[in-house]
């Protein structure tokens, strides 16, 4: 079994230890080895120390991708400081609210934020005082089980809430991973979400910090640019949404031998339709690898193992730190097959659970009730042992008292080609309780038929399941992460 880091301050010591002048880190202006990325580390943590951040103070970081971003993070944790990341894309509000809810000390950013409620950093005094730091080695102690980062889940309704993890069990996952993958310094990860998530720093610098390898920050979310990355940097694993796997598939500009180097694509499972894995597989002669993972968790709790099988409509088996359990509404265990909530509980000494939601006691004890997390997700395990998720139990629409799951809808959908993307959602209605409503984003170019898109539902879904009203959009509200802001969607009804 792989020992976890003692702490994500001593994340770098086994490659430092061995091949210091590995390179470690790659962005679009700067590439650093393992020596050099611990130096911009100790500078960072001296300079946010002369911000008077220290163990327990709240840094906040809406930084672009590029080397700032991963040294001020690695800076953070040695100071046993909490990282909180602010995707650079909200609205001014939406900032203000995470600063406040998290207390944060400071905010660094690319830009001068105006009235943002804390003192702000931008980019250049950020890069001044980082450059002023003394490089040497400095004392790194922090306490691996406090709190080191606050991540806010985007939620279906009402302000998000901050999932609250250690320095261990940010470490875990990569932990796990590396192990049972076998991954080593060969591997370089390429990725191209926002650095600033905490998910993206435990599947980043703290996975690949582990194997060795690189960790590559791709500054481009469009096909022709994440190819370039991928052929440039010969990126072996990525990871991407399934709006840029179809473009990948579908744009003549990218060749099949453009993402050669790849041995592993990672996508959501639940949320890729089996035509756009097929499509990519086609094209590029890799499989797309189904994962399920939550900001909870934290990232990945099933992956699809690298030399397969996938099994359609699963998001692979679940990893070996985790024990995942399908509970019926009374609690009980449900048999494989059926559908319930899924609840992740450790399955060894090595993971813990979340902290809980930061200054949300009453949400973190209804999360963690038995001590186990309650995902709020639905799903079932089948009877190979892979996990399928069905949708968020809050998402469930509940017409004439069936239950119909959006994801359902959504993947059938997803069958015709002039469907780019789509979200089903449910309407109030007075007889019904809810009728079913279909918002759909068109493939670029293509025509969307309502009547063709009825036939095709008639023939693959049940009557009570099939949209009533079908909402052609121009573009469906994302998050960060490339996911469908489900709170956003009855302002388009």
């Amino acid at each position: 079994m792989r020992s976890v880091p003692a702490s994500v301050a001593r994340v770098l010591d086994a490659a430092l230890a061995t091949d210091p002048d590995r390179e470690a880190l790659v962005t679009r202006t700067q590439r650093l080895s393992y020596a050099g990325l611990d130096r911009a580390a100790n500078q960072a943590a001296r300079a946010l120390a002369g911000l008077g951040i220290g163990p327990g103070d709240r840094v906040a970081a809406s930084l672009p991708n590029e080397a700032d971003v991963v040294i001020a993070f690695h800076g953070a944790m040695r100071l046993g400081a909490v990282w909180v990341g602010v995707n650079r894309a909200l609205a001014p509000p939406e900032k203000r609210f995470l600063l406040t809810d998290s207390g944060a000390s400071w905010l660094l950013c690319d830009d001068e934020l105006p009235a943002m409620g804390v003192p702000v950093l931008a980019l250049s005094g950020w890069r001044e005082a980082c450059a002023a730091g003394d490089p040497g080695p400095l004392e790194r102690s922090p306490d691996p089980f406090a709190p080191a980062g606050i991540a806010y889940t985007s939620g279906t309704t009402g302000h998000p809430k901050g999932a609250v993890h250690s320095q261990h069990n940010l470490l875990v996952p990569g932990a796990v991973l590396v192990e049972t993958r076998g991954y080593g310094p060969e591997l370089r990860k390429g990725d191209c979400f926002p650095f600033t998530v905490l998910n993206m720093a435990v599947l980043t610098t703290l996975l690949v910090s582990q194997a060795g390898g690189c960790s590559i920050v791709m500054d481009r979310i469009d096909a022709e640019g994440v190819a370039e990355w991928i052929r440039t940097e010969r990126v072996t694993t990525w990871n991407g949404p399934p709006a840029l796997l179809h473009s990948l598939a579908t744009e003549p500009s990218v060749a099949p031998g453009d993402l050669a180097t790849l041995r592993e694509v990672w996508t959501g499972g639940a949320d890729c339709p089996e035509a756009i894995r097929q499509a990519f597989e086609a094209k590029f002669s890799r499989p797309v690898l189904a994962t399920y993972g939550l900001t909870e968790a934290p990232t990945v709790v099933s992956i699809d193992a690298p030399d397969g099988p996938h099994r359609s409509g699963a998001s692979g088996r679940p990893l070996p730190h985790v024990r995942v359990r399908i509970a019926a509404p009374d609690g009980a265990t449900v048999p494989p097959g059926e559908t319930g909530e899924i609840c992740v509980a450790p399955a060894d000494d090595r993971y813990r659970l979340m902290l809980g939601y930061w200054e949300h006691p009453e949400a973190t004890a209804a999360a963690l009730a038995g001590g186990e997390l309650h995902t709020g997700d639905l799903g079932f395990l089948d009877h190979h042992g892979y996990l399928h998720v069905r949708d968020r139990q809050s998402l469930v629409i509940i017409r004439g008292g069936a239950n119909v799951y959006p994801a359902e809808v959504e993947r059938v959908l997803h069958e015709l080609p002039e469907v780019g993307a789509c979200a089903v959602l449910g309407v109030p209605d007075e007889r019904l309780g809810e009728r079913v409503v279909a918002l759909v984003e068109t493939a670029a170019g293509a025509v969307f038929g309502q009547d063709a898109a009825r036939q095709h539902c008639l023939a693959n879904l049940a009557r009570y399941k099939i949209p009533e009203r079908f909402v052609v959009v121009e573009a469906l509200p994302r998050n960060a992460m490339g996911k469908i802001i489900r709170a956003d969607l009855a302002g388009l009804v």
